[in-house]
């Protein structure tokens, strides 16, 4: 094992320790970034006071008084106390910050130009991206969030660990999870005093990662893009990004509906005992000859009851339907299907209904 690996290990033992089999070489497999372990840290207070005094006086806003008191809150962390700094000197930063700590209810449609103008000072652009992008990952504005911590590099800013952590939370929520594996990685492996509490979320999130599965019919996956469908409808983007992940949405769901139908199709008609186009008598069919036995599943519904088609239509109006006329669309939707199916899709009806108008 790389000597890189071993000290990784050692570095989130703890942290690691209550999962069985787990260890920090797992995290770093098959990552090709450039690792410099433990190089990237926080200035220490003297040394960022310093760089954001010298910021302060270049824009020629130095107020002396006010930026004592800065430094004086000991009880704020050296990024904060800089991101302070930059609101006090730049009119810019005091109102991109004021607009990103809003974005849970006014999210932003796309990364401001001013943050990726390459002419502004390093140390000023750098950490109002950091500091920018971080507010927007507190919001779930991850996709706005990405791009900026995209236009800077790790090394330009002053607090590192949260470059990675809120990349990494950004990437993981959008389902990127090699991308996310690299960055949570990097956190481990390269932030030499990243907090306690970012490592173990962040350990927490690579876990996760390794339980995804390929198969983009799994239920899990489909969760994933329910949840992200929500997210989006939540912060007001019912636009062509989510309807596309909507039209995905439906489109796995039909295909798993379909999938199940045709296992329970094939199970009761073992043998070739199954008349044409029809089911066994006791299997509650569309006309039983018997009383359904409670060990059989039901197919009154018969296969393609519920179709892509059928999905979608209803997913677009879900929102002004009668209570009467859902309750009868989700009893037809979810027939059959196994609770756990059946519980993922009425909450993704149910946020439908939370986001679309009543009419």
């Amino acid at each position: 094992m790389k000597a890189r690996k071993w000290i990784a290990a050692l570095a989130v033992g703890v942290t690691l320790s209550f999962v069985p089999g787990a260890s920090a070489a797992d995290v770093s497999k098959d990552n090709k970034a450039v690792y410099n372990f433990g190089s990237l840290r926080t200035p220490t207070p003297e040394v960022a006071r310093a760089q954001a005094e010298a910021w302060l006086k270049s824009t020629g806003k130095m107020d002396a008084v006010a930026f004592e008191k800065i430094w004086a809150a000991a009880d704020r962390t050296v990024f904060d106390r800089i991101v302070d700094t930059l609101v006090l000197g730049s009119p810019d930063a005091s109102k991109l910050l004021g607009e990103a700590s809003s974005a849970i209810d006014v999210a932003p449609k796309e990364a401001p130009e001013f943050l990726k103008d390459a002419k502004l000072p390093g140390f000023f652009r750098s950490n109002l991206a950091l500091a920018y992008a971080r507010l927007l990952s507190n919001g779930r504005v991850y996709e706005e969030s990405l791009e900026v911590l995209k236009t800077i590099q790790p090394e330009n800013v002053s607090d590192p660990a949260a470059y990675f952590f809120h990349r990494a939370v950004a990437e993981h929520a959008l389902m990127m999870k090699e991308p996310a594996t690299k960055s949570i990685t990097r956190l481990l492996d390269d932030v030499g005093d990243a907090p306690d509490r970012y490592k173990m979320v962040a350990t927490l999130m690579y876990f996760d990662l390794q339980t995804w599965k390929k198969d983009e019919k799994d239920l899990s996956n489909i969760v994933k893009l329910m949840d992200n469908s929500e997210r989006r409808l939540d912060l007001s983007r019912a636009g062509t990004k989510t309807q596309g992940i909507q039209k995905k949405i439906v489109f796995r769901l039909d295909e798993v509906i379909k999938e199940l139908e045709n296992q329970q199709n094939q199970s009761q008609c073992k043998g070739g005992n199954c008349p044409k186009g029809g089911s066994p008598g006791n299997g509650g069919g569309a006309n039983p000859s018997a009383p359904m036995q409670d060990s059989n599943i039901a197919t009154n519904g018969g296969p393609g009851n519920v179709n892509e088609q059928k999905l979608k239509n209803l997913a677009e109006k879900w929102g002004t339907l009668p209570e009467a006329e859902r309750a009868r669309a989700m009893q037809d939707i979810t027939r059959d299907l196994p609770p756990r199916y059946r519980e993922v899709i009425e909450n993704y009806f149910k946020s439908l209904a939370r986001s679309q108008p009543n009419r």
